[in-house]
C-alpha cells in the first residue's frame, strides 16, 4: 500500500446517519426550490404555515410505524385507530359532557388498547401482523362509525387551540408536540437498550432469542406504542379540523409507510431512523402542497407521489448494495 492510498483510507468517514440526513435535506431543499420557481406563491409564510399545520398527525403516526417496521412488522390499522380514537373523544366531549382533560386520555387509551390487541394477537398467535392489522383496520373503522353514529361531531374552540399557532413562535402546540415525539423516539431508538433490542430483533430475531432475550414483549410494545400515537394523532387532527370525523385518516397507513420508506426504514426490519422518517413526512408534505400550488390534478399527484416512493426505495437499495461492495 502506497503512502497516498494509506492516507486516503485513514481519513475519517462521516457517520452513515449524517450522510443520510444530509442527502434527505438536499432532496427537500431541491423540492422547495423547484416548486418556488414553478409557483410564485409557494415560497411564502402562508405555505410554510400550511405545511407545518398538516404534518403533526402524520408525523406521530409515522414514528409509531417506524418502530413497528424496525422489528419486522407492519401496522395497516393506524388510520382506522386514529378515526376510532377521534370518534370516542368527540362523543365524550359533545354527548357525555367530559372536559378535554379527560377526553384526551380516553382517546390515547383507546388507541393504545387497540395497538396492544394487534401486538398480542400477532405475537402470541403467531399470525403475520399484516393480517392482524388488516382485520383491525376494518374493525376499528366500523367501531368509529358505530360510536359516532356515522355522524361528524363539531367540537370547536375547546380543542382548536391545540392546532393554533402560538403567538411569537408561529408553531402550534401540536407541531411542537410532534417534534418532541420525534426527538424522544430517536433518543429511545439510538441511545437505549430498548431501542438496540428492537433493531436486533428486526435484524435476526432468532439470534436474539438464543442470547436469552425474550422478543415477544418488545414486539407487543411497539404495536401498543403505535396505537397510543394514533390516539395522540387523533387529538391533533381533531384540533386542526375542529371536528371528530369517523371518515378521518382513510389511507393514512399508506402515507405513514411511505414516509418511513422515503426515510430509509427497511420493510424487512432491522433498520430505521425516526429523524429520517420525519424528513420523509416533510418531503411528502412539500410534494403534495407544491403539486397543489402548481395546479396538478389529484390523479397526477398520486402518480408523482407513488413514483417518488418507488425511486426512494430503489435509491436506498442501490446505496445498501454499494455499501456492501465498497
Amino acid at each position: 500500500m502506497t503512502s497516498t492510498t494509506a492516507s486516503i483510507s485513514a481519513r475519517p468517514r462521516l457517520p452513515a446517519s449524517v450522510v443520510q440526513y444530509a442527502g434527505m435535506a438536499a432532496a427537500l431543499l431541491a423540492l422547495i426550490t423547484i416548486f418556488s420557481l414553478a409557483s410564485p406563491t409557494f415560497a411564502s409564510a402562508s405555505t410554510a404555515a400550511s405545511i407545518a399545520n398538516q404534518i403533526p398527525d402524520l408525523t406521530v403516526v409515522a414514528v409509531g410505524m417506524t418502530l413497528v417496521l424496525i422489528v419486522g412488522g407492519i401496522d395497516l390499522s393506524v388510520g382506522s385507530l386514529l378515526a376510532l380514537s377521534a370518534a370516542v373523544m368527540g362523543v365524550a366531549l359533545t354527548k357525555w359532557g367530559w372536559p378535554l382533560a379527560t377526553a384526551v386520555p380516553l382517546a390515547l387509551l383507546v388507541g393504545g388498547l387497540c395497538g396492544l390487541i394487534n401486538g398480542t394477537i400477532s405475537v402470541w398467535a403467531r399470525i403475520p401482523s399484516f393480517i392482524v392489522t388488516l382485520g383491525m383496520l376494518e374493525a376499528a373503522r366500523g367501531g368509529a362509525y358505530l360510536v359516532a353514529d356515522s355522524q361528524t361531531a363539531y367540537i370547536g374552540s375547546s380543542v382548536e387551540w391545540i392546532g393554533a399557532p402560538i403567538t411569537g413562535i408561529g408553531l402550534s402546540p401540536a407541531v411542537l408536540t410532534a417534534i418532541a415525539i420525534v426527538i424522544i423516539g430517536q433518543v429511545v431508538l439510538t441511545r437505549t437498550v430498548f431501542g438496540r433490542h428492537l433493531i436486533a430483533i428486526g435484524t435476526n430475531a432468532e439470534a436474539v432469542r438464543m442470547a436469552g432475550i425474550r422478543t415477544a414483549p418488545y414486539a407487543i410494545a411497539v404495536f401498543a406504542v403505535s396505537g397510543l400515537l394514533c390516539g395522540l394523532a387523533s387529538v391533533m387532527q381533531t384540533a386542526r379540523l375542529s371536528t371528530a370525523d369517523p371518515n378521518a385518516a382513510i389511507g393514512m397507513e399508506l402515507s405513514a409507510i411511505a414516509a418511513c420508506v422515503i426515510g430509509g426504514t427497511s420493510l424487512m426490519g432491522g433498520r430505521g431512523s425516526i429523524v429520517a422518517t420525519f424528513f420523509g413526512v416533510l418531503i411528502i408534505a412539500v410534494l403534495q402542497t407544491g403539486l397543489a400550488n402548481v395546479g396538478a390534478s389529484e390523479p397526477l399527484k398520486r402518480v408523482i407521489t407513488g413514483a417518488v416512493i418507488v425511486a426512494a426505495v430503489l435509491l436506498d437499495a442501490l446505496r445498501q448494495r454499494w455499501g456492501r461492495t465498497g
